[in-house]
């Protein structure tokens, strides 16, 4: 890990994160050895203290729409233990979502992007090294996309830009965001998988997240980005028992969670294969005008689900469900890929006080698709990554 000064594009000093696999913290740290540090911080990872430092410095500094503080967390009674929170300024204070009418709808420079964001807001640009290692990996057979094509050959593929949101979900909520000038809408490509995945093996809390919406799975801005950010709380999605769907793939179907869905799981050694197979998947269901959700976490090996403290790797988790394109939002928490994975950043205080858990699964409920539409999409998709 090395840490130094460039230019941006616009030519304003920027600072660099440049890290390397043998940056990568693996295995984690378990839950359990988590609670014994209790306030003290001495497990997190250089990048950690890094991204935790500035994204604190910015919040003095006023740069947020509003003060994040130590937010009310509470743990709803049942199986799933949803992660409850109030967030009531996010509710208030944030962007007003953009007019999206399509998954596959292309940049728009009209609307808002990260072209305009103020300079203060950036914190660093992650630079992999050694540079292009990324596009140099043996070709699996998996197709690229034409995104990620377009980046390798303009030679973006090893940075990207780390900016605090602006209204925050929780401490250290960032975007990651590729070379904004390259205008990319939002659709995964495989670099930006594998940078999330990277976050994650970089950093030494077991609650770093990361995460994607699609147009018309409650994505606001439709110019590429990941949000990552901290979530000091399990979740049993890291766990959750699943079944094969093509082994060799390490393609799985996650089983008795309340909201099904698909994942990958990696143990940290095959990164550029299981970032090409996530956006085969995505590129899929972008063909086919499915939203979708992705959610980024260390989590357990299908060998060990179950086994909460075995979380050996990573799970990248796929939600395909309904779109949602100028429908009138929840009023008491958006269901996207916090909300699929199980926190729940609510918008009230009433709703927060007396949800259940039986009531938050009847709300996700009604954005996913029904069993026999579902069980429809696991086989095309086994087929199509196979094919």
């Amino acid at each position: 890990m090395e840490l130094k000064c460039t230019s941006s594009p616009n030519g304003i000093p920027l600072e660099e994160y440049k890290y390397s696999n043998a940056d990568f913290i693996i295995p984690g740290i378990t839950w359990r050895k988590r609670r014994e540090y209790k306030d003290n911080l001495n497990f997190l990872s250089a990048f950690d203290k890094s991204l935790r430092y500035k994204w604190a410095e910015k919040m003095e500094q006023g740069l947020f729409r509003y003060p994040l503080r130590s937010l009310q967390t509470s743990i709803l009674p049942g199986r799933v233990k949803y992660v409850a929170q109030l967030n009531i300024k996010r509710g208030i204070e944030r962007r007003k979502p953009q007019d999206i009418r399509s998954i596959q709808e292309k940049f728009n420079p009209s609307q808002f992007n990260f072209n305009k964001i103020k300079s203060e807001e950036t914190l660093f640009a992650m630079v992999r090294s050694p540079p292009g290692k990324a596009a140099e990996s043996e070709d699996d057979g998996l197709r690229m996309n034409k995104h990620a094509e377009s980046m390798l050959i303009n030679g973006w593929e090893s940075r990207t830009l780390v900016v605090i949101n602006v209204s925050p979900l929780e401490f250290g909520h960032v975007l990651f965001i590729p070379e904004p000038s390259l205008c990319l809408n939002q659709v995964l490509i495989p670099d930006l998988v594998m940078l999330g995945m990277e976050s994650i093996l970089l950093s030494g809390h077991p609650g770093f997240r990361v995460g994607f919406n699609s147009l018309g799975g409650f994505a606001s801005v439709n110019h590429l980005h990941l949000h990552g950010f901290y979530l000091d709380e399990e979740l049993l999605l890291e766990s959750a028992p699943c079944k094969p769907l093509c082994s060799k793939m390490s393609f799985y179907l996650l089983t008795d969670f309340p909201a099904p869905g698909f994942f990958f799981y990696t143990d940290g050694q095959d990164l550029v294969t299981v970032s090409r197979r996530v956006c085969r998947v995505t590129d899929y269901l972008v063909g086919r005008n499915i939203a979708h959700n992705v959610f980024i976490t260390r989590g357990c090996d299908p060998g060990n689900a179950g086994c909460p403290e075995a979380r050996q790797g990573i799970r990248v988790v796929i939600w395909a469900r309904k779109s949602c394109f100028g429908s009138k939002e929840e009023s008491a928490f958006n269901v996207a890929l916090c909300e699929l994975a199980g926190h729940l950043p609510f918008k009230n205080q009433e709703d927060f006080t007396n949800m259940t858990e039986e009531s938050v699964i009847g709300i996700i409920k009604d954005y996913l698709f029904s069993d026999e539409e579902f069980r429809i999409l696991s086989m095309e998709l086994s087929e199509y990554l196979i094919s």
